[in-house]
């Protein structure tokens, strides 16, 4: 497309003005179209100049889930991100992203939207994605490995999270169990582990791993079901966050982790998650999956396969999966 190809001219050259006529030279288009791709490109959010006699200049990018704006913040990865499907709009990038699997997409194939019309979290609940204000991605995934082998993945990607957000925004977040990165004691991400099987043989056919991150959001963008235990980064920042430069991140923390669980090097990630864990030591309310409220318990510790272990109120001392109970704090959220 000749409009990200002057694009990537004018990137090349960024703080230069750039004639109409090297332009076209360069990629073989007439004057013409070199306007009209400026324009487009304008119409896309980008700030270019023009002055008679110098030609153009990018001045400034939009904050756009869009492909060449994460590309340009993205290295080279091993597995995850070599393919980027980025969509304005859709349901859920989980949804979107079994659907290409089914489709024989490859691994490592990642879906990013600015929205999304149904965006779902664990057990089912409703994940706000409004556009413009977060990231929605899902990196599908298709792992040469028993199923019991994915069981820590959702917990590392939490982990990947947290070091994304830190590296790009150099705040530290905490991971509330099973796998809830929080800030200020508030809900800043969700994620969503979704695993497909082969009818016949038992084996992993592909994964779906959703991240969803609060970046833009302003107290009033969320909904009054969430808003009291909801947070973005621009309100812990007090500024805007790049949403592509955090994708970016994002989708290299991803492709480490699918490394590292592939590999089986596992504790690293372990010994972070329970340094981050901000439940460990305190007393917590287990929930049913339907969201009842059970019994009350100590959080001790996290085992090997990332299962909080508790001591309930009689003494008892077990391990809970994420597929049997969730948590909350006491008082709010996590505490």
């Amino acid at each position: 497309m000749s409009r990200q190809a002057v694009l990537a001219l004018l990137r090349e050259r960024e703080g230069d003005f750039v004639s109409g006529g090297e332009i076209g030279r360069r990629l073989g288009l007439s004057r013409a179209a070199v306007w009209k791709a400026v324009e487009g490109l304008r119409q896309d959010g980008y700030t270019v100049e023009a002055r008679t006699g110098l030609g153009y200049r990018l001045e400034a990018a939009p904050d756009a889930m869009t492909e060449p704006e994460i590309r340009r913040f993205l290295e080279q990865t091993a597995v995850v991100g070599r393919r980027l499907i980025c969509l304005e709009s859709v349901d859920s990038t989980n949804l979107y992203a079994r659907q290409l699997a089914m489709a024989g997409a490859a691994d490592g194939t990642v879906v990013t939207a600015d929205r999304q019309t149904a965006g779902r979290g664990r057990l089912g609940r409703d994940f706000q994605s409004p556009g413009g204000l977060g990231i929605y991605l899902t990196a599908l995934l298709r792992p040469d490995l028993p199923p019991e082998r994915l069981s820590p993945l959702t917990a590392m990607a939490g982990v990947g999270v947290c070091r994304a957000v830190e590296r790009v925004c150099g705040l530290s977040p905490g991971l509330k169990w099973p796998n809830d990165p929080v800030l200020d004691g508030r809900k800043l991400c969700g994620i969503l582990t979704e695993l497909s099987l082969e009818g016949e043989t038992g084996r992993v056919d592909h994964v779906a791993l959703g991240i969803g991150v609060n970046v833009l959001q302003r107290p009033e963008d969320f909904g009054p079901e969430v808003r009291e235990m909801a947070t973005s980064l621009a309100q812990a920042l007090g500024r805007p966050v790049s949403r592509p430069a955090l994708a970016a991140e994002l989708i290299r923390e991803t492709d480490r982790l699918y490394a590292a669980l592939r590999g089986g090097a596992l504790e690293p990630y372990l010994a972070e998650y329970r340094r981050r864990c901000v439940n460990l030591g305190r007393t917590v309310r287990l929930l049913s999956p339907g969201g009842a409220a059970g019994e009350t318990a100590e959080a001790l510790d996290i085992d090997g396969d990332f299962g909080l272990v508790v001591r309930a109120a009689d003494g008892g001392v077990r391990t809970v999966r994420s597929g049997e109970v969730s948590v909350r704090g006491m008082y709010g959220y996590t505490e």
